[in-house]
């Protein structure tokens, strides 16, 4: 890595790796938005078989994520960065010969695969052009990037598929997939770490081959905070469908990111300076607030009210989370770190989105959010108990 690169945060590499994400987090959330009216549109198919080629993507990505730390490490992170990164471009462009609800069903299973070990790999590569007196801050920018493909791939897809077609979605689609592709053959990725290969090679695999346990703790703190999440990611549309107020849900996210980009330096100073419990403590009140404003939601004004708390709350959260994770283990085993995180939170997000599900059915939208509220106020309780002393002892704020 250069010296360059070690003094100063916004370094040319690390530019490259925010741009690769944001199109790649774009790209993910744009099909996610349209993928069920192109099902039912196009492909003749039903409300069930969308779910189920959106639950597809989801399987696969989750049953390979506690691999990618192994996959990772066996073959080095330049080719696994680049070469998933090569097979994600591969499927987006498959989408265009797509026919019927098999070869799309097929298609959204494999995609989801590479999916799961580029988001993987995204997270170390990044990391390694972010000076070590500032990791908070720059994790905190990259994780931003994916929350703007939140907003960004929506709006963008909606406005598309309104004047043209699918077909001219789905080629712009594998336009940002390819240009992020582009970025990552420019990043020079470091592979000068320590490698134990040769003496692992021909032992069998064992739990430490899947499981980071030093991020466990917090891998579980991020898995409820997605559980509570799920509400919004999920059902934010549904309810202001059942309060009459679609029209505003594109203005939500607008107002959740700009929330999240107000405040993204001084909490990204905050953490380096003064340790994550400074920031992680009052984002947990904002994101418990923010969920107790939605589910009095009446009109548009409440709406944009609870987006900025949500905006500010959990947008803080999950990159310090995530910080957290790979401060907490050696180089060589961030991998395995980001692994073990993201699939704890990958299985917050698919159980909390059934589970919500069945909370509305059964108590309705506004109780659903409340006791997502007392969730989120159960996990800084949780946070301060198994997350704070074991990253005390080893950081001093």
């Amino acid at each position: 890595m250069s010296t360059l690169a070690e003094e100063r945060l916004w370094n040319r590499s690390f530019i490259l790796c925010i741009f690769n994400n944001l199109f790649l987090f774009t790209y993910y959330f744009a099909l996610l938005a349209v993928l069920p009216i192109y099902i039912m549109k196009d492909l003749g198919g039903s409300v069930e078989q969308a779910g189920l080629a959106l639950t597809l993507f989801l399987v696969s990505s989750i049953a390979i994520r506690p691999f990618s730390g192994l996959i990772i490490q066996k073959i080095g992170k330049k080719l696994s960065f680049r070469g998933s990164d090569f097979f994600f471009v591969f499927f987006a462009l498959s989408y265009l010969w797509i026919d019927s609800m098999w070869s799309l069903l097929f298609v959204r299973f494999l995609h989801g695969i590479w999916f799961s070990i580029l988001t993987t790999v995204n997270v170390p590569v990044a990391n390694d052009f972010i000076p070590e007196n500032r990791k908070g801050e720059g994790m905190g920018y990259y994780v931003m990037s994916t929350n703007l493909g939140l907003v960004f791939g929506p709006l963008m897809a909606l406005l598309v598929i309104q004047y043209t077609s699918f077909t001219v979605l789905f080629i712009i689609l594998s336009i940002l997939a390819g240009l992020g592709f582009i970025f990552c053959l420019c990043i020079q990725v470091d592979e000068s770490e320590p490698k134990l290969i040769e003496k692992q090679i021909r032992k069998k695999i064992n739990i430490q081959d899947i499981v980071e346990t030093k991020v466990i703790a917090v891998g579980l703190v991020a898995m409820l905070t997605a559980f509570s999440y799920s509400s919004i990611l999920s059902f934010i549309t549904a309810y202001s469908e059942f309060k009459h107020l679609l029209a505003y849900v594109s203005i939500f996210f607008t107002v959740f990111a700009c929330s999240m980009i107000v405040v993204r330096p001084f909490v990204g100073r905050m953490y380096d300076r003064k340790g994550p419990s400074s920031v992680i403590y009052p984002s947990f009140i904002f994101f418990a607030v923010g969920l107790i404003i939605v589910s009095f939601l009446t009109n548009q004004w409440v709406m944009w009210a609870s987006a900025v708390f949500i905006g500010i709350g959990y947008g803080s959260l999950f990159p310090c989370l995530q910080t957290i994770a790979i401060q907490s283990v050696s180089r060589e085993r961030m991998g395995h770190a980001v692994s073990t995180f993201f699939t704890l939170f990958d299985l917050g997000l698919a159980v909390g989105s059934i589970i919500m599900g069945l909370c509305i059915a059964w108590f309705g939208f506004q109780s659903t959010y409340i006791f997502c509220a007392a969730i989120v106020i159960f996990t800084l309780f949780t946070y301060k108990k198994m997350v704070v002393p074991t990253f005390k002892q080893k950081h001093k704020y």
